[in-house]
């Protein structure tokens, strides 16, 4: 039986993987997503190519590179691209659905006993030691991809503007991404050396190759759809992101929920580079402008979300949180926390799929385009830069007390009262980062020698 009669008969495409086998995997690796996205899309890898060989290993890096040019999580991206390269559509939904429900679930809960018993002395100690780990992984975060990004002056150059073009001068995260987009597309077009590449290179030699797969060197017959039937999704997805937010934003002027729906929904257009990157521009935000929590709190967040399965940016969630929790209106804080954590994470996830079945049909054009893989090389370069103020950020706020700003013309100085130092912060996290660069130590191993190590240091 051909693949046409195969799908005619209600049995498995023409790859031969059912419907059925591919949910179960696809649990299993969004029980299995720790450690950021570097760490799931290792699992990604090693369950879909190294496993169950369903995808070669140059189709898998094309679709990574794909995701990394469209804004928001890239490894929830590519499970859903992967899932509707299996089973279109509900493929895709199914896979990235499944990707973020555990840890939504999870950090909804935490979230609420974050609130309720989180500044109670024993929790309070665990997130203290917690937070030395979130500054030493944000930290190997830079190294890591510092170390694959910046193979050339070029891209170190970008990297160190970035860097000071954040950290000093206040610049909105947005235009100094989009402006090394646009620096990386005109030297792709010129050819100038140094912005070759996606960033993830080519298949390693003795690698799972394409034709070898399940899925084969085939374009699928869902990419060559008509315009009409091939923007009907889109459309169907753009409309649940956003008549949310219209209404929200008419029914609700002026509340916190509002300024949940755009502030996320703005985020979600604008998160490239990962969830490491943008992390820095929410954290400001959500700290210094609408003063939803405060730093030491962001670092409790990205604690929870580092130790739970899913996105990192799922911490989203726990910052819409607090903000509505916060900032109720006329509702009890509990209530209105879920409520604003909940829609927090629609607008924030609802554009992925859009995203992606918008873009996925057409993305075989991008294989050689030299001038948009130069604009991947150049942003990539430049979120290294863009890490780098998020984990001096933290590290500043985590290690002292007070933290000032000073302010000579353009420059914005954070000037950190030394009076106020934590020593115990501060040998902590250095001991955290030795453990991750030097002693190689895994990320739970980590987190819980991290949580003991201030639940001893606090209690004692």
């Amino acid at each position: 039986m051909n693949g046409v009669e195969q799908q005619a008969a209600g049995a498995s495409p023409g790859h031969g993987i059912g419907f059925g086998e591919a949910v179960r995997v696809w649990v299993r690796i969004a029980l299995l997503s720790f450690g950021g996205p570097a760490g799931q899309i290792a699992v990604m890898h090693r369950i879909l190519v190294e496993e169950k060989k369903w995808i070669g290993e140059e189709r898998f890096l094309h679709a990574l590179n794909f995701c990394m040019l469209l804004p928001g999580p890239e490894a929830q991206q590519l499970a859903i691209y992967i899932g509707w390269l299996l089973h279109r559509v509900k493929g895709g939904m199914v896979a990235g659905i499944l990707f973020v429900l555990p840890g939504a679930l999870a950090i909804m809960a935490l979230s609420w006993a974050y609130v309720l018993i989180g500044q109670t002395g024993p929790v309070a100690a665990l997130f203290f030691g917690l937070k030395a780990a979130v500054v030493a992984i944000v930290f190997q975060a830079v190294v890591r991809i510092g170390s694959r990004a910046l193979g050339h002056p070029a891209r170190i150059a970008i990297a160190a503007i970035a860097f000071l073009l954040l950290f000093l001068f206040k610049i909105p995260f947005p235009v100094v991404i989009l402006t090394a987009g646009l620096v990386g597309w005109f030297a792709g077009r010129a050819n100038l050396p140094g912005f070759g590449g996606g960033g993830h290179g080519h298949a390693k030699p003795g690698s799972l190759r394409d034709e070898d797969s399940a899925l084969g060197i085939e374009i699928p017959d869902h990419a060559h759809q008509s315009l009409s039937r091939a923007l009907a999704v889109p459309l169907a997805l753009l409309a649940a992101w956003l008549i949310p937010v219209a209404l929200v934003v008419l029914l609700m002027p002026g509340t916190s929920f509002s300024t949940i729906a755009t502030f996320f929904s703005k985020m979600a257009m604008l998160t490239f580079g990962g969830a490491y990157a943008v992390l820095a521009w929410v954290g400001q935000a959500a700290v210094d402008q609408h003063h939803w929590l405060t730093p030491a709190e962001m670092l409790d967040g990205l604690g929870l979300a580092e130790s739970t399965p899913g996105p990192l940016i799922m911490v989203t969630q726990y910052v819409g949180f607090l903000g509505a929790y916060r900032h109720p209106g006329g509702l009890s804080p509990l209530l209105a926390g879920t409520l604003g954590g909940l829609l927090t994470t629609w607008v924030t996830f609802v554009p992925c799929f859009l995203w992606i079945f918008a873009g996925a049909p057409f993305v075989e054009r991008l294989r050689s385009n030299r001038a948009l893989a130069a604009a991947l090389s150049a942003i990539t370069a430049a979120v290294v830069g863009v890490i780098l103020n998020l984990a001096l950020w933290f590290a500043l706020h985590y290690w002292f007390g007070v933290v000032e700003e000073v302010r000579f013309g353009p420059l914005h100085l954070p000037r950190p009262a030394l009076s106020s130092a934590d020593p115990a912060a501060i040998l902590l996290s250095v001991a955290a980062l030795a453990a991750l660069l030097r002693l190689k130590l895994g990320i739970f191993s980590l987190l819980g020698g991290c949580a003991l190590a201030g639940l001893l240091i606090r209690l004692l």
